[in-house]
């Protein structure tokens, strides 16, 4: 079979299309409800929605919110980036820990617009400066996207599993999702690494690479290196929570942030899936909670985004300056 069937695309117009579509329509599903729980908030307590808003964000501790989050950013990415540079030595090869860190940056910036593009980047970034193969790292790319949703499905069951008595019923679908992700990943692993399907197709394509070298150890070498990020954003958040009136354990926000942070990753304007989630999950404290949401989550984006600009002048040199003077 030929390298050129292998790496055959779809045309991807029409799907494009109608993803922006739905994008948008969660969009305007997500500010219209923010809208509507904000806009009513206000109207109880006798004022303006704009009134209203300034005065609950006027209520923030602002310094010692700002510190915390600036130290978990500067944790955030040491780790992201920590994890990036071991994935590469699974898979193509070892790299120093100092050469991913204006790769990772970099792409902080594209992430302000979406998460996925902005690993794209990355894949462009290896590709053009080490001259990685662009399947190879595309695939390294899709393996650790992969690894994410399976991170925060374990997490979001950890947590239901420790703290799922208080919650809204619908998070009983956990234990469900959880069974059948579980299911899918055995199966998933097997396909790519058991003795069967070795000449298939789809197994053989190259945006595979890296589930094909997978094994056991790597997925569970990622789950225990991204960890250490959900158990600070615990601690991080329900602090935080506190800073803008909401008194939250961390126990019973394990289930939730998981959740949340699968809401965030929608490319919708200003974080507003995340937003919204936020004001759902704690229906009492609307206010509180979409200044919340509109801060931490947007902080985060745009902190990311000013690493990714001290990094740039690097990042310009090694992608369109004179290689013989790198490094």
């Amino acid at each position: 079979m030929s390298t050129s069937e292998n790496n055959q695309e779809v045309n991807p117009k029409k799907s494009n299309r109608i993803g922006k579509i739905l994008l948008f329509g969660i969009a305007i599903a997500c500010f219209y409800y923010i809208y509507y729980r904000l806009n009513g908030a206000a109207l109880r307590e006798g004022q303006s929605l704009v009134e209203y808003m300034l005065i609950v964000f006027a209520a923030v501790n602002c310094i010692p919110w700002l510190l915390m989050m600036t130290g978990y950013c500067l944790f955030y990415f040491s780790i992201d980036t920590l994890i990036i540079t071991r994935a590469l030595g699974w898979f193509i090869k070892d790299t120093r820990y100092t050469d991913i860190l204006p790769i990772r940056a970099s792409a902080y910036i594209i992430s302000m617009f979406n998460e996925q593009i902005g690993k794209g980047a990355m894949a462009y970034y290896l590709n053009r400066r080490d001259q990685v193969s662009g399947w190879e790292v595309s695939s390294l790319m899709l393996f650790i996207m992969f690894c994410e949703i399976f991170y925060l499905l374990v997490w979001a069951t950890i947590g239901f599993s420790v703290g799922g008595q208080d919650l809204p019923e619908v998070f009983g679908l956990i234990k469900y999702i959880a069974i059948g992700g579980a299911i899918f990943f055995t199966l998933w692993v097997f396909f790519f690494r058991g003795p069967l399907f070795k000449n298939n197709r789809i197994r053989n394509l190259e945006i595979f690479h890296a589930f094909r070298l997978a094994k056991l150890k790597h997925y569970g070498a990622f789950f225990l290196l991204r960890s250490p990020l959900l158990i600070a954003a615990v601690f991080v958040y329900s602090t935080a929570l506190g800073f803008f009136g909401v008194e939250v354990s961390s126990l019973s926000l394990l289930p939730l942030l998981p959740v949340i942070f699968f809401a965030a990753t929608i490319p919708t304007p200003m974080r507003a899936a995340a937003i919204t989630s936020w004001i759902i999950l704690f229906p009492e404290n609307e206010g509180q909670m979409a200044a919340f949401g509109f801060l931490q989550h947007n902080f985060f984006i745009l902190f990311n985004a000013v690493i990714g600009l001290l990094f740039l002048p690097r990042a310009n040199r090694e992608l369109f300056g004179d290689k013989s003077k790198i490094k």
